[in-house]
């Protein structure tokens, strides 16, 4: 197979300049930080939802789940049935998807219907992240591949920094329908962006579902994905409890929590940008690296919880250490499936979606045996040494039968 063939560009890049580079980036991490607003933000407008559309508590929850349910089917139906597409046009065509689907959460009026609209919503989530990663690591030498992902993804973690903190405080002042429209509008800016800024890309020659779903046949991908589905689990059973933690352990008011969010966002986009310069020394180490440090950070606030200082600083600490792993993990996937990036990529976020649902469920299991709302983390530090396992028995196939890195041709100056 030739290197065209395999990575679906063109043979002979026109250079791209920094300046075109960064605007092309940040076009594409506008769609991530547009995804990252309503997905977190949801959560801290449930009650106004809940209240809003006269729903009990666990309907209020389901809607979660509802969103969750739909990254992980939208996120290998559309990369697959999108894989005829040239990247740009499909990557346009997700985002505006997004913002049609965000808007009929505003305009639902029941259960149902809004059940209904969270599902769509969240079908187009993880082939987005899928495709953006895949162009932006188009764009720059194979030695920066894992600096670009990592700027892409990087619109998801400010999300929490900025997008999540206003969206939450628009919705509860005048209205949670404003979240979705702002969400929306947000999504069709990235989509003119896109048009705007990045370079279009040929359809992959020879590209099929046939040949996507080509990709779950590799031993290694699906490694990469159990390593976050149980790795990530950890990052997850910490978060979703951090109010509940904050307020009944640390004993902070609930007017700190935005800020308490924040800085948890803050840590995020840290640990994202650190991810991605280590994953391209090396990715494989930068799991390891991640995973451990995971563990050892979770351990650690179980403990530091108590007081309200370092409960701070291990609140930044584990948002930037749980981040460190995202970036790898994607840069793992397209180098297990260089024939098939899109879907492989896409199902990174299918898994880390996987790896809520475990963390949270895990995480609420032992608080209602008891132990308490610190809990979770040490459940978290558990599942990041599982995955650690995974990755260390990927890495040790890999020596035994090597995985060839996705070969990259398009090598740019800036």
């Amino acid at each position: 197979m030739t290197t065209t063939e395999s990575t679906g560009t063109a043979a002979a890049r026109t250079p791209i300049s920094t300046r075109a580079l960064t605007l092309a980036v940040v076009s594409l991490a506008l769609g991530g930080f547009a995804i990252g607003t309503v997905e977190f933000a949801m959560m801290g407008l449930l009650k106004e939802v809940e209240h809003g559309l006269h729903l009990t508590t666990p309907q209020a929850g389901t809607l979660i789940s509802a969103y969750a349910l739909g990254v992980c089917v939208g996120a290998p139906l559309l990369a697959a049935f999108g894989a005829r597409l040239p990247r740009k046009r499909l990557a346009i065509g997700l985002m505006v998807f997004y913002a049609l689907a965000n808007a009929s959460s505003m305009l639902a009026s029941s259960y149902g219907a809004m059940a209904l609209s969270r599902f769509i919503s969240g079908l187009p989530h993880g082939a987005y992240f899928g495709i953006a990663a895949v162009i932006a690591a188009s764009l720059v030498p194979a030695t920066k591949r894992g600096w670009a992902i990592s700027m892409v993804m990087t619109g998801l973690t400010v999300a929490n920094v900025i997008g999540v903190p206003f969206a939450t405080w628009l919705g509860q002042n005048f209205g949670w329908q404003l979240l979705f429209a702002l969400v929306s509008g947000i999504a069709l800016l990235s989509a003119v962006a896109i048009i705007l800024f990045v370079p279009f890309e040929p359809a992959t020659p020879g590209a099929s579902i046939r040949r996507e779903l080509g990709a779950l046949k590799r031993i290694q991908v699906w490694m990469a994905l159990l390593t976050g589905m149980i790795g990530f689990g950890g990052f997850f059973a910490t978060y979703t409890y951090i109010s509940h933690t904050m307020t009944e352990v640390t004993h902070l008011p609930e007017v700190f929590i935005p800020l308490v969010v924040a800085i948890y966002g803050l840590g995020m986009v840290v640990g994202t940008l650190i991810g991605g310069r280590l994953a391209d020394k090396s990715v494989m180490g930068a799991i390891y690296r991640a995973l451990v440090l995971i563990a050892i950070a979770l351990a650690v606030y179980f403990f530091a919880v108590q007081w309200a200082p370092t409960a701070l600083l291990m609140v930044f600490v584990v948002g930037g250490i749980g981040s460190l792993l995202t970036t790898p993990l994607q840069t793992r996937l397209l180098d297990a499936s260089p024939d098939a990036p899109s879907l492989a990529s896409s199902l990174n976020h299918a898994a880390l979606n996987v790896g809520n649902a475990i963390g949270a469920f895990l995480g609420g299991v032992v608080i209602a045996l008891g132990f308490g709302y610190a809990a979770p983390a040490l459940v978290g530090a558990v599942l990041a040494l599982l995955g650690l396992a995974i990755a260390l028995l990927s890495g040790r196939l890999e020596r035994r039968f090597p995985v060839n890195p996705a070969p990259h041709h398009d090598v740019v100056q800036h």
